[in-house]
């Protein structure tokens, strides 16, 4: 009776060993063609992923070499093409009321960059700022609308302006105030197409032979 007491006892034990210790049938395992197919669309995707982040980055990073600038738009934000030109380019965050834009403009004047940051900010509200150097300008205004201004003015070396202005709804300062600094820092200013083609034939006139 003791027996049978304790085989009675042990046998749901015994029967979850067995369960556990329950190998798949052989037919059920995928098989190396399986196994490798797998394996190559994982790699697949993955090398997708990369080329998507590569693509979204590369279209953030406006370059105009004609003009001789560049700049670096906010995620997600969208090209106006319509707005854009090849002077600059305009863009937009969806449904938010934000945009930026960015444009070379020529000095025909000659004028100092004091007296193009005063003309641009006749009208404007609240406009502070600070002149970097003799050829840079960054500040911020209101235009009386509701909207918050950040600007930066580049003059480059021939005398052309690179002006960025990020607008944005006064209300959503806390949200966009640290992005428009971003973007504004990220604006690159370097020699236009025409005259870097002009300074390489003069840099070879005058090496060395």
């Amino acid at each position: 009776m003791k027996h049978a007491a304790f085989a009675a006892a042990i046998a749901p034990a015994l029967l979850l060993l067995a369960a556990c210790g329950r190998t798949e049938p052989v037919g059920d395992m995928p098989s190396q063609e399986e196994l490798a197919a797998a394996a190559n669309a994982a790699a697949a995707n993955a090398v997708a992923s990369r080329q998507d982040a590569a693509e979204e980055v590369e279209s953030r990073n406006y370059v105009n070499v004609e003009r001789g600038f560049s700049i670096t738009l906010p995620e997600g934000w969208t090209r106006d093409k319509g707005a854009s030109s090849a002077d600059g380019i305009v863009a937009q965050d969806p449904g938010a009321g934000a945009d930026i834009r960015v444009f070379w403009q020529k000095n025909d004047g000659d004028q100092t960059l004091q007296q193009i940051v005063e003309a641009i900010s006749n009208g404007a509200e609240g406009v502070d700022g600070d002149y970097i150097g003799e050829n840079e300008y960054r500040g911020t205004a209101n235009d009386g609308e509701g909207n918050n201004v950040a600007v930066r003015l580049v003059k480059q070396a021939d005398g052309g302006i690179v002006t960025a202005t990020f607008v944005y709804p006064e209300m959503l300062s806390e949200q966009y105030q640290g992005i428009a600094d971003r973007t504004l820092t990220s604006l690159r200013v370097f020699a236009p197409k025409a005259a870097a083609q002009e300074e390489a034939p003069a840099a070879n006139a005058a090496a060395p032979q």
